[in-house]
């Protein structure tokens, strides 16, 4: 029953190239690389076998050598987390149950998000995926919405079916809603949280599947999955009144210092 967890992290993104190395100030006044923030959010979580940070880069690789984390490399011609995750396992050669795919770009992810995430695919042996959703209040809807009307992609969303499976993920703002809603009050739109958990045969035959218009279009590795009729399970997480956001651009830089102040985060 054992659990890994994969921090995949490259330097060439190309929407903030160098992302995994942009140093975060927390409470304290401490900067941290974003590669170090999620490495220690990654360490939080409680029932995990083993972490480590799967990249191509010799810089990351550097960077997390030098605060204790482990690195599997990968290959550079990995084109997203989910196939860099799939080359990390098998270059370590190792088997688990499941395998957490923490993105090195999501750094407030809270502890029981991974945890709740491990239990809800424990729970459905139909299903060889899960990824965690985030119901939003009227603050984290506004945001989006905004982030949108500036052409920026703040965060993905998703809807699902009854029994949780998903229907989409979107950048867009989905589903729409014409309504206003106060800053702490709920909203239909879910927050999709990118975090994975997979079993390993189906990570591993990810990579073996076309890239399909729809993860084309919308730049979002888990929709292969979908177009592949491939169920994912989207686990409903509750923040507890902690905000959460992930670092897409670089305006999201003062946003995710502000919140790690907020939270008396060093």
């Amino acid at each position: 029953m054992s659990v890994l967890i994969v921090i995949p992290a490259r330097y060439a993104s190309t929407r903030y190239p160098g992302k995994p190395l942009v140093a975060l100030r927390g409470a304290s006044g401490e900067a941290k690389t974003l590669i170090r923030r999620s490495w220690d959010a990654a360490m939080q979580v409680t029932g995990v076998d083993r972490v480590v940070v799967a990249t191509d880069d010799d810089r990351i690789r550097d960077a997390a050598q030098g605060f204790g984390a482990e690195v599997v490399m990968t290959p550079e011609s990995c084109r997203n987390g989910t196939e860099r995750c799939a080359a990390a396992i098998d270059a370590m050669g190792a088997k688990f149950e499941i395998v957490v795919n923490l993105q090195g770009d999501a750094p407030l992810t809270p502890a029981w998000f991974i945890s709740d995430l491990v239990a809800g695919l424990r729970a459905r042996r139909d299903v060889d995926v899960a990824t965690p959703v985030l119901r939003t209040e009227g603050r984290a809807l506004r945001g989006f919405l905004e982030d949108r009307r500036a052409g920026r992609v703040g965060g993905t969303t998703a809807v699902f079916g009854e029994r949780r499976n998903a229907l989409y993920f979107s950048k867009e703002v989905i589903p729409y809603t014409g309504k206003t809603y106060p800053d702490d009050a709920d909203t239909p739109v879910f927050h999709h949280v990118g975090v994975y958990a997979y079993r390993p045969d189906a990570l591993r035959a990810y990579g073996t599947w076309p890239i399909g218009p729809l993860e084309t279009l919308e730049g979002l590795e888990q929709l292969r999955f979908l177009e592949q009729a491939r169920p994912v399970l989207c686990v409903e997480v509750d923040a507890k009144g902690r905000q959460f956001w992930e670092l897409n651009n670089p305006e999201d830089v003062p946003r995710i210092e502000a919140m790690l102040a907020e939270m008396g985060a060093d």
